[in-house]
């Protein structure tokens, strides 16, 4: 065997060695599952249900029997609610092994916010309030009257957490990330709004439009059918009047097609474009006679941002399927109607969700104390915590905030017209302080939140998922510079504001 051989074996080997010597978490849910009969508080959709959308015993046993064995046979057992159903999504994903990065089941996320405590009523009040603004401009968030409702009532929740200005949601921080970048400059990232540049293509970032005032299963009969894993034909969004994001239905309508790692790679496009600093610990910044190209250069770097997201969705897979299998809020939805319209008494549910303001106006405009969906298939069909979208957010942009400097300030910040046809420079008073730091960070709050605009996903599948994804990032970064023949070290921030260095 050659010295380049052993030492190849031994660099891996030494990264097994590594992962062996990291604590390995309990993995630990709220206790709902066996606390409530029925599994009224867990995800079932999909599966056979009764005439008030409780999951048959049975069939959610065959579930967990699958889980428990992890036999692919099992799975193929787990019955069906209708004839024509969709699909469970890749529950074995759970179960696979990565061979880069900590393993999926070496992390784990918090218990979810039961179904009987305040907070999940204020994550509750709050998609049901998404529901409601969802065609109020971002840009009107701060004077609407809807939106100035809205964070009336969230300032008044005994556990809403959220930022907050002295103690109140003010409507500028509506519905806002949680980091500090997320507090800063117009709702929506720069990396979602500047031209993309493919090569000798430029992309505008001109999107795809659906018709404002369209909400989904707001009646309980097409709710129930949905419930029962119903295949709903899904419109493509009209290409005839393309606009720049303005409102939260067109973020909505952004994260039901993207790919899971798109705005991400758009943002380091952007960035390289834009010849953004990388880190000081990048080996080539300060090289008198080399740049980097395979190793701490444009193509490593490229090819890096989209390689975590596979493997951010096997751990988030794992804690979805294996640990929490928490329910979708469009199915809490069908709990609080259930519980308001007398079809079934559920005691359990806090009350601050019962009598909120949010969900009486959802009423009027609706006719039924359902969440109004975004999608007219509601919710994917894998469990709501933790979420997908956001682990992968939260594993892309800790690989891009380690990368380049995220003290660099962007140039000449654009938002869109009233219009979404042109952008226009944004002349705010923070707009000399909007760093890639801090666009990043939003922009993983963006697209993780966009999703609980859809109606899909609730606050604590955002806050706790993007940290999750940014441990699996944080372990692939330390074997990539494991292999490296360079002197290197990579800084970064993380979401929780403490600074890091890999």
């Amino acid at each position: 065997m050659s010295d380049r051989a052993i030492e190849a074996r031994q660099k891996r080997l030494a990264a097994a060695e590594a992962l062996t010597h990291l604590p390995w978490p309990d993995q630990v849910n709220n206790g709902e599952e066996s606390d409530f009969a029925g599994f009224i508080a867990n995800y079932s959709k999909g599966l056979p249900h009764d005439k008030v959308g409780e999951v048959e015993p049975a069939a959610y046993q065959a579930l967990l029997r699958a889980l428990s064995t992890g036999r692919p046979d099992d799975f193929e057992r787990i019955p069906l609610g209708v004839r024509r159903a969709r699909p469970f999504v890749n529950p074995q994903a759970g179960l696979a092994f990565t061979v880069e990065g900590p393993d999926p089941q070496a992390l784990t996320i918090a218990p979810a916010p039961r179904i009987d405590s305040a907070r999940n009523s204020a994550e509750a009040v709050e998609v049901y309030w998404m529901a409601l603004c969802r065609d109020v401009p971002f840009a009107e968030f701060d004077r609407h009257p809807l939106t100035c409702k809205a964070a009336d009532e969230l300032s008044g929740l005994s556990d809403y957490r959220a930022p907050k200005a002295e103690g109140e949601v003010t409507p500028g921080l509506l519905f806002r990330g949680d980091t500090r970048g997320d507090l800063r400059g117009p709702y929506l990232s720069q990396f979602l709004f500047r031209d993309i540049r493919f090569g000798t293509l430029c992309v505008p970032q001109l999107n795809d439009t659906v018709p404002a005032g369209k909400d989904f299963l707001c009646d309980f009969d097409s709710w129930l059918e949905v419930q029962q894993g119903l295949d709903v034909p899904v419109p493509l969004p009209s290409k005839k009047n393309r606009r720049y994001l303005l409102t939260p239905r067109d973020l909505a309508n952004y994260v039901h097609f993207d790919a899971l790692y798109q705005a991400y790679l758009n943002a380091c496009l952007i960035l390289l474009d834009l010849e953004a600093e990388v880190d000081s610990g990048n080996p080539y910044r300060h090289s008198r006679n080399q740049e980097g190209f395979g190793t701490y250069g444009p193509p490593a770097v490229l090819t890096l941002v989209t390689e975590v997201a596979t493997r951010a969705l096997k751990a988030v897979w794992h804690q979805k399927w294996f640990v929490h299998r928490r329910l979708r809020p469009e199915a809490f939805g069908g709990r609080v109607h259930a519980h308001l319209t007398g079809l079934r008494d559920y005691p359990m549910i806090d009350r601050e969700i019962l009598d909120s303001v949010a969900v009486k106006l959802t009423y009027e405009k609706f006719g039924s104390f359902l969440l109004p969906q975004a999608f007219p298939e509601g919710s994917p069909m894998h469990p709501a915590y933790g979420a997908g979208h956001a682990t992968v957010a939260g594993a892309c942009v800790t690989v891009l905030k380690a990368w380049f400097d995220e003290s660099w300030v962007l140039p000449d910040p654009v938002v869109p017209n009233a219009k979404g046809t042109e952008l226009e420079y944004y002349t705010g008073q923070d707009a000399g302080r909007l760093t890639v730091g801090g666009e990043l960070d939003k922009l993983a709050a963006n697209i993780s939140i966009g999703r609980n605009m859809a109606g899909v996903h609730w606050r604590t599948d955002y806050s706790e998922s993007i940290r999750l994804g940014e441990a699996v990032a944080i372990g692939v970064l330390r074997d990539h510079l494991r292999v490296t023949n360079e002197t290197a070290s990579l800084g970064l921030t993380r979401f929780d504001g403490t600074r890091i260095t890999i």
